[in-house]
């Protein structure tokens, strides 16, 4: 019996299609805490369209995150799940076959968020955030 593919993309639509006018930042923590797990079920499920899946799913949160940030919502703790997750990814892309293409998004989506960091950046509103 072949394994149900996963896809970050349509799980992170899902999520955020379930907020109301405002976004619970916790959920949203928790969908970009699952990163690093959908990258390697997206692209072991899907061997095809993996890869672009979850690329869709983690764009769409730093879209998020951004937007936040924006409106002076964004809270330290998403930075930092944010940024772990940025560090978990890469290592993921590092340590499987077939994932070093998706470095390139990683990376993407790091900068989206370092862009969002103290001109220093370390920091986030002069509080530190999460560096692997």
């Amino acid at each position: 019996m072949e394994p149900t593919a996963t896809d970050y993309g349509t799980f992170v639509i899902d999520i955020l299609a379930r907020s109301s006018k405002t976004i619970d930042q916790k959920d949203l923590r928790q969908c970009i805490g699952l990163a690093s797990s959908f990258l390697v079920t997206d692209t072991t499920t899907n061997v095809v369209s993996g890869i672009v899946s979850w690329s869709a799913g983690f764009s769409r949160l730093m879209d998020v995150v951004v937007a936040l940030h924006a409106i002076n919502e964004l809270e330290l703790e998403t930075v930092n799940a944010a940024s772990k997750a940025c560090s978990e990814c890469w290592t993921a892309a590092g340590a499987w076959r077939g994932l070093e293409d998706s470095r390139s998004k990683v990376r993407e989506v790091a900068g989206k968020l370092k862009k969002l960091l103290d001109t220093n950046g370390r920091t986030y509103k002069g509080e530190p955030v999460y560096a692997p």
